[in-house]
């Protein structure tokens, strides 16, 4: 498309104004205020099934079909697969966004706030993507080293050996590897010449060649643990959730002072009826045990006794909003890394990673003169200049804050190298936005009812191959596939007896039973609360009216979309219906029970008898809420093993806020809201 041509702006960007005095309100997606909105206005040259034109209508590309009948692709130029992982993600991500009215950074909405609100489960998202971005790019660099140094891809170790051999001879060893970093990054099929692909749990860490992955059994690509999967991204994600949990895990088990090498010997006979037998492991309840741990060891767990325990816990959370906050830049700035190097469409092919190779040309050329006696006197002036020019320094960052207010956000990445490259939440937006503006909304991921199978993945040479005439890993055929093929025990190895007894997580005969007569008490008792919500709500408790429906009875029965969400507002069942056959799309809710029989997806707003509208232009504030308090959606999910269906609150420009509960479609109604008008948006 036209607007995608690579000018002398685009490879040298400029800072923009940021004025924080100037204000900027669009209201509808063809404005186009940002370069999100544009794309997603653009006539794109490879077109999906959600770009194509239609009668006008809104179009249901398979919002609650199964994966195999959705057509293929639904976006140009991006397999069903990817964009499903990316808005998986997203949702996961994305809590509560606020219109932001200024000009926004690198021209793409949806930053992070400075101020964003801090939650633990805010901080586990963002730690659960450092895994899966972070974590598992320095895993395959690592793996990619260890496959050069072990020599079992003879062909390729060589020539790195060769060329470092010239270059060290001759003393170019940095324009060398700046030569190479170009070549990389301007020239993408260089990169499985020179760094092979080979699935990251088939590779060992330590020698470089063929292991058995830790899952058993080769069921993904692109995951540590090589374990199965549904559909593609699955894998990663369920290890992010692990990661964090087996982190928790540990903590939690040094807290409350597990120590399995201490335990006392059991008697022939006595075995299955100890005291411990009898208690259930408090690490698998996951309770706080510290405070239970001090007080057996004769001490004082209370506050009073210990003077340093709240001044200690309070100086510890008061540091979790930066530390979230600082998680969660480095996993942008890595995935914008990630996005210019192998751009998405719709954004442009090459404009991002021509400008990355046109900063280090110069680097690549100055370095060639340059020695290194001028590289170490360069760097000790700088760092004593570091060290004693304070006063130097102050007055320069003192007069450049008076003269020009918000300089160090001209200069970040994002405003200058990274100008125009998104994240991965801006790219799932203006993907959202491309639906929007085609009027064929994109279908959420589709789920599976059934665990992924223990069997080996499809490999071809996208996964797994070598340079030239070696064997991949130096492996045979016969190697690889005993390697894929599935071994039950391999998940379950661990590296010693200690590792292994203070992994294990026991309740014992008679503490499983203890434990299911609690659940079955507390699984009573939150039954006999959520019917007395039906009372309390016709007593009149608004509390009540919004917990009704939280626990829906069938999952299938509640779905709906890509128009009408299946919620309750104030207690009561209806539909929240968004129309876009007016000049300026509304969502409405309503009682009327057509709604769910038509076979109309868009309809006028006025024939559904709306209990109230408001304009997608009009909002200014979405947050998702939770059907029920985090303790009682904990207690639901372990006592009843049900999904709890949560809500969304959405805020207009006057302070007017509505609510909706009981709603199992709410990320793809956020999603939808989100990505209809032309609103830039700031994450809370």
């Amino acid at each position: 498309m036209a607007m995608q041509g690579v000018v002398l702006k685009d490879l040298v960007p400029l800072p923009e104004n940021t004025d924080p005095d100037k204000r900027e309100v669009t209201h509808a997606l063809g404005e186009e205020p940002t370069a999100s909105h544009a794309l997603a206005m653009a006539d794109h040259d490879v077109k999906g099934y959600a770009q194509e034109d239609h009668d006008g209508e809104v179009k249901d590309l398979g919002w609650n079909q199964p994966a195999d009948e959705i057509p293929r692709p639904l976006v140009g130029g991006l397999p069903n697969e990817e964009l499903w992982v990316l808005i998986r993600r997203f949702n996961k991500q994305m809590y509560h966004v606020k219109e932001y009215p200024y000009p926004v950074p690198g021209n793409l909405d949806l930053n992070i706030a400075d101020e964003e609100e801090f939650s633990p489960d805010k901080l586990r998202a963002n730690i659960e993507r450092l895994y899966m971005t972070i974590g598992i790019g320095m895993m395959a660099f690592v793996k990619h080293i260890m496959r050069i140094r072990s020599w079992r891809e003879t062909r390729r170790t060589a020539g790195f050996l060769a060329a470092y051999s010239v270059a060290w001879l001759f003393d170019l060893i940095v324009p060398a590897l700046s030569l190479m970093m170009v070549l990389l990054i301007a020239y993408p099929p260089s990169r499985d010449v020179l760094f092979p692909p080979a699935p990251i749990a088939l590779v060992s860490a330590k020698t470089g060649g063929l292991q058995k992955p830790k899952a058993g059994v080769l069921g993904s690509t692109d995951s540590a643990t090589g374990a199965p999967e549904n559909h593609k991204g699955e894998a990663v994600e369920a290890e992010a959730s692990n990661f964090v949990n087996s982190i928790a895990s540990v903590a939690l088990s040094s807290a409350s002072g597990k120590h399995p090498q201490n335990e006392p010997s059991a008697v022939e006979g006595e075995k299955s009826d100890t005291p411990d037998s009898r208690v259930p492991d408090p690490t698998a309840m996951a309770v706080s045990a510290s405070n239970a741990r001090v007080s057996a060891g004769g001490g004082a767990a209370s506050a009073e006794h210990d003077k340093t325990k709240v001044p200690m816990e309070t100086a510890m959370w008061n540091k979790m909003r930066p530390v979230m906050h600082g998680l969660a830049d480095v996993a942008d700035t890595w995935e914008r890394f990630g996005n210019a190097l192998s751009p998405t469409p719709p954004f442009p092919h090459d404009m991002y990673r021509l400008r990355l190779a046109a900063v280090l040309v110069p680097v690549m050329a100055s370095s060639v003169f340059i020695t290194n006696y001028m590289v170490v006197k360069g760097i000790t002036a700088g760092i004593g200049f570091g060290f004693f020019g304070d006063p130097v320094i102050s007055r320069g960052l003192e007069w450049l804050n008076t003269n020009f207010p918000k300089w160090h956000k001209l200069l970040e990445l994002r405003n200058t190298l990274l100008k125009g490259v998104p994240t991965n939440a801006q790219l799932t937006l203006t993907l959202l936005r491309i639906g929007e503006a085609n009027k064929a909304p994109l279908p959420p991921p589709p789920s599976a009812a059934q665990p992924p199978p223990d069997e080996p993945a499809e490999i071809t040479d996208a996964h797994l191959r070598a340079t030239g005439s070696d064997w991949p890993l130096n492996a045979t055929d016969e190697e690889l596939k005993a390697a894929m093929e599935h071994d039950p025990n391999v998940a379950h190895e661990t590296s010693g007896a200690d590792i292994d007894a203070s992994k294990q997580k026991t309740h014992g005969k008679k503490g499983s039973r203890l434990l299911s007569m609690f659940k079955s008490g507390v699984k009573g008792t939150v039954e006999t609360a959520l019917g007395a919500d039906h009372l309390k709500a016709k007593a009149g408790s608004e509390h009540a009216k919004q917990r009704l429906g939280v626990v829906p009875g069938s999952r299938k029965d509640q779905l709906s979309g890509p128009v009408d969400f299946k919620c309750r507002y104030h207690g009561k069942r209806g539909h929240a219906y968004i129309s876009t056959r007016a000049t300026i799309p509304c969502i409405s809710f309503t009682i009327d029970k057509s709604v769910a029989k038509t076979g109309t997806l868009d309809r006028d707003p006025d024939e559904l008898r709306p209990v109230w509208s408001v304009a997608v232009a009009d909002i200014k504030e979405l947050k998702k809420i939770g059907g029920l308090g985090w303790k009682a959606k904990l207690v639901v999910g372990w006592a009843l093993d049900r999904e709890v269906a949560d809500g969304i609150e959405i805020i207009d420009k006057q302070g007017n806020s509505w609510v909706l509960t009981a709603m199992v479609l709410r990320d793809e109604l956020f999603n939808r809201l989100i990505a209809m008008g032309g609103q830039k948006w700031e994450a809370w």
